[in-house]
C-alpha cells in the first residue's frame, strides 16, 4: 500500500512536470509566432508607405520634367528604382531598391533647389508637402519595424527560448538599414 501511494505520487509529479514543460513550450512557441507576425505586420506598414512614395513621386517627376528638360538621367534612375522595387522577390531586394530610389530622389530634390520657377509652382509645392509627409511616415514605420525586429531577434537569442525557436525553425529578421552612401548629400552639377 505504501509503495502504491508512493508510485501514485511519483506519477503525479512526473505528469505535473511534463504538463509544465509542455505549457512552457506552447507559450514560448506562441510568443514567437506572435512576434514574427508583428515583424511581418510592421514590414507591411513600411511597404505601404514606400508604395505611397512610389505612387507620389512620378507626379512630382512629371512636374519637374516639364520645367527642367535637361535632367533626364535622374528621371531614368527614379524609374529604374521603382521598377526594381516592383519586381523585387524578397525583403532584401525591396530594401535595396528603396535605398536606390531614395538616392535618386535626393538628387531630384537638389535639382529642384536650382530652379526658382519650379519652387513657385503650386502643384510642385503641394507635391513636395505630400512627399515630405510621406518621408516622415516612412521614417516612423522604419523605426517601428526595426524596434519590432530588435525585440523578436533578441527573443530568438535568449536562453532557453532560443533553443525552442531553433527547434521550430524561427530565424532572425533583417533590419531595414540605410544604404551605403546615404549619409552624404547628393550633388548635382550643371
Amino acid at each position: 500500500m505504501i509503495l502504491q501511494n508512493h508510485m501514485k505520487k511519483t506519477t503525479i509529479i512526473i505528469l505535473a512536470i511534463i504538463v509544465i514543460v509542455a505549457i512552457y513550450f506552447i507559450s514560448t512557441y506562441n510568443s514567437f509566432v506572435g512576434m514574427k507576425q508583428s515583424v511581418d505586420s510592421k514590414w507591411a506598414q513600411v511597404e505601404n508607405q514606400l508604395q505611397r512614395r512610389f505612387d507620389l513621386v512620378p507626379n512630382l517627376v512629371e512636374t519637374v520634367k516639364g520645367l527642367t528638360k535637361q535632367e533626364q538621367a535622374v528621371f531614368g534612375e527614379i524609374a529604374d528604382a521603382r521598377t526594381r522595387y516592383a519586381g523585387a522577390q524578397n525583403q532584401t531586394d525591396k530594401v535595396n531598391a528603396a535605398n536606390q530610389f531614395e538616392s535618386s530622389l535626393g538628387r531630384l530634390l537638389v535639382i529642384t533647389e536650382n530652379y526658382p520657377t519650379l519652387q513657385s509652382s503650386q502643384l510642385f509645392s503641394d507635391l513636395m508637402v505630400q512627399l515630405e509627409g510621406t518621408e516622415n511616415r516612412i521614417a516612423v514605420e522604419r523605426k517601428n519595424y526595426n524596434d519590432t525586429v530588435q525585440a523578436y531577434d533578441t527573443s530568438l537569442q535568449r536562453f532557453p527560448g532560443g533553443m525552442i525557436a531553433k527547434m521550430f525553425g524561427f530565424t532572425p529578421a533583417e533590419y531595414f538599414k540605410v544604404a551605403e552612401g546615404a549619409k552624404t548629400n547628393p550633388q548635382v552639377k550643371f
